[in-house]
């Protein structure tokens, strides 16, 4: 049988479509069954490694990683900020997970000293924590703790609860009236009870300007202290009103007609009999403190400064103001403490002096001073009450969780820095300084 041209063509084609399909069918690899499902392996008891969120534990992360994402090779606390250096940005809240250094028991202290020593940026917090009764609260550990710089989380390098040296300034009111400083002069003694023999003291009074009476630092347990103890007891300020009308109001004592002192002469600085002048109080607190301050200035590393003002909290007529006293204060590392006695630790009264009315004196300037400084006040009517508050605030000065970071900002940045430290728990006081400014001190 002859097959027609058109015929041969088409059986040629389909032949070699055939061959075609074939040939491809032989050279496609065969498809693989689906694996079998398997059963999760059970956790070990004896597990190593980091807990790290989102991989769990181990030295290593298990299972097979895909090559087309290199983001999963990458283990889970590269993200996280070294240790040694804070989280830049403001207002950021990164979990801190890497425990800081807890130095052994006696050590603490010396290594906050030596970090501080070696690392210009490092920044101490002596901080005290009290419940709503007042009570100091112990046990607390460094997950407790928060610490932030400028609104930034500074993660932690430090934590030790060991208790530090004091260095000591006592700054004595000698302006307070008779009876209370009466009650002043027989609390005195108590105050080396309160002390240890690592302690040192240095003794400041004032009244009308500030004198340094045991011309520098001395052992808390020397037999000078008592002596120079003694040698701020006064008799205090006589409050008594200027007479200005009656036959008491004259002059007595007269010299070529005129008053011998024109002080109590009616019409002059003690009035007449249509007004009255109040002579001026000065109450020289600036001044006494800075003065402590300066000689505290002076002290090694390593021991916690701190002015114990015993003072009813006036200040008016210093040279110095507050401004510049409290600056030199948070640059020197120095903590204000002190027992408000007199019209200051009146209930009531006490709480009203704390504001200061325009054109009058400073009633109780101490508060303002404690607060920036990270101090603590105690106030007191009584002898019993005094003795008692001079070893109470210096257990709590003794006794304080100090915490350590490294700071953020360079060195050479000589503005303010803001302090906040918070405590994770409910009903907690938390006592420390507000903020710091640096000095060249720091890079020595």
């Amino acid at each position: 049988m002859k097959l027609s041209l058109p015929a041969i063509a088409l059986a040629a084609f389909l032949s070699s479509s055939l061959s075609l399909a074939a040939l491809a069918q032989q050279q496609q690899p065969p498809v693989p069954d689906a694996p079998t499902p398997q059963a999760p392996k059970p956790l070990s008891s004896d597990v190593n490694g980091p807990i790290i969120p989102g991989e769990g534990a181990g030295d290593t992360p298990t299972g097979p990683t895909s090559s087309s994402n290199p983001t999963a090779q990458q283990p889970a606390a590269s993200s996280q900020t070294p240790s040694s250096q804070a989280p830049t940005g403001q207002g950021k809240d990164q979990v801190q997970i890497t425990q800081p250094e807890l130095p052994a028991a006696g050590e603490g202290i010396d290594k906050v000293t030596k970090l501080g020593t070696i690392n210009v940026n490092f920044v101490e917090v002596p901080v005290t924590v009290k419940d709503s009764k007042g009570k100091l609260v112990a046990g607390l550990t460094w997950r407790d703790f928060k610490v932030y710089e400028n609104d930034t989380r500074e993660p932690l390098q430090v934590f030790t609860v060991d208790p530090a040296p004091l260095s000591i300034a006592f700054v004595i009111d000698q302006s307070l009236t008779s009876d209370v400083m009466a009650k002043v002069n027989n609390s005195l003694g108590a105050i080396q009870g309160a002390l240890t023999p690592y302690d040192e003291v240095a003794v400041f009074s004032y009244n009308n300007g500030a004198q340094n009476r045991s011309g520098g630092f001395t052992g808390a347990q020397s037999a000078r202290v008592p002596f120079v103890l003694s040698m701020t007891k006064v008799a205090g300020e006589e409050m008594l009103a200027p007479v200005t009308d009656g036959p008491l109001a004259g002059c007595n004592i007269r010299q070529n007609g005129n008053c011998v002192d024109p002080n109590i002469q009616p019409g002059r600085s003690a009035g007449g009999s249509t007004f009255m002048t109040i002579p001026k109080e000065i109450h020289t607190l600036n001044d006494a403190i800075l003065a402590a301050a300066k000689e505290l200035s002076t002290r090694p590393k390593g021991r916690r400064r701190i002015i114990y003002v015993i003072s009813d909290g006036k200040e008016s007529g210093s040279k110095a103001k507050y401004s510049e006293v409290v600056r030199y204060l948070e640059t020197n590392k120095t903590a204000v403490y002190g027992t408000l006695v007199g019209d200051s630790a009146r209930w009531g009264e006490g709480y009203v002096s704390r504001f200061h009315v325009p054109g009058m004196m400073t009633d109780n300037i101490l508060i303002k001073y404690a607060h920036a400084t990270g101090g603590v006040l105690d106030s007191e009517r009584g002898v019993d009450g005094i003795e008692k508050s001079y070893a109470k605030i210096a257990e709590e000065a003794r006794t304080q969780y100090t915490l350590g970071y490294y700071s953020h900002q360079p060195i050479l940045d000589t503005r303010f820095r803001k302090i906040d430290v918070r405590v994770e728990r409910p009903g907690m006081e938390i006592i420390a300084k507000t903020g710091y400014y640096t000095s060249g001190q720091d890079a020595h």
